[in-house]
């Protein structure tokens, strides 16, 4: 449901019967949007940027938990995000959601402090465009949530 996504493709699933818990790993192609002027780096002339994503779902004990990192320039970049989501403690009608991500850049020379900055303000904006997405889709298969 992103426009910089083009391909996702699940590379792996299984579930483990004791548990219940269903396990993915996908790879998404994502479309290179490092600005055109920080392109004059051969390196980051790649067109398309791949990500590996595993996600654990429980839905026994409602939650999951996802962790992704990045694929392509991984001599050069760290690029790792973990979410969970989980049953809020408040309300089990709620869900919580907590984001961590780590963006390391190194052998760029002065450009090092320039594309973490990009990188991390890119996924700053696209963890909120996640959760809106993430609450379209529950409105949809949930219903709107009851004003309380």
């Amino acid at each position: 449901m992103d426009r910089n996504v083009i391909s996702v493709k699940i590379v792996e699933e299984k579930r483990d019967e004791s548990t219940g818990v269903i396990y993915r790993k996908r790879i998404a192609i994502c479309r290179n949007v490092v600005p055109e002027i920080l392109r004059k780096m051969s390196i980051l002339k790649v067109p398309n940027i791949q990500l590996e994503e595993e996600s654990w779902l429980n839905p026994q004990e409602r939650n999951m938990a996802i962790r992704s990192h990045c694929l392509t320039w991984t001599q050069y970049a760290s690029l790792k995000e973990e979410s969970v989501f989980q049953e809020s403690v408040e309300n089990p009608n709620w869900t919580e959601f907590i984001q961590r991500g780590r963006i390391s850049v190194t052998g760029a020379g002065f450009l090092n402090c320039i594309l973490e900055t990009f990188a991390s303000t890119f996924l700053r904006q696209g963890a909120q465009k996640g959760i809106r997405i993430m609450e379209m889709l529950l409105k949809e298969q949930c219903g709107a949530p009851l004003a309380e």
